[in-house]
């Protein structure tokens, strides 16, 4: 089953194990080293964050090594871009009302 971004990045343990391997390339027991639940539930993280594309798993002898592939973060950022350009747009013209509403103020207690 192939998982979605936004499903993946939506748990918090998943999000830390993202942060934990896009500085650096670990195997999975050094992974689960650095959380305090199991390792079968780091595995199952691992797992989801695997079927979306966020991580690779590749073999090394008898180990499994996990690194970050963060390409599938920009559906995130264009997802985000769409609302952070909404809002510019609306604080602008926000900024503009009350820029001019503020001339206007002014402009009225200079005539009395």
């Amino acid at each position: 089953m192939r998982r979605d971004v936004f499903q993946a990045i939506a748990d918090p343990t998943r999000r830390e194990i993202i942060s934990l391997l896009a500085h650096r390339e670990m195997n999975l027991n050094a992974v689960a080293d650095n959380f305090d639940i199991s390792r079968p539930a780091v595995s199952k993280h691992i797992k989801i964050l695997t079927e979306c594309g966020l991580l690779v798993i590749k073999q090394q002898g008898r180990e499994r090594y996990c690194r970050a592939d963060l390409k599938q973060l920009k559906q995130v950022t264009d997802w985000a871009e769409q609302y952070r350009q909404f809002w510019t747009q609306k604080l602008d013209a926000l900024d503009t009302f009350l820029a001019d509403e503020q001339k206007t103020d002014n402009h009225k207690s200079k005539k009395l």
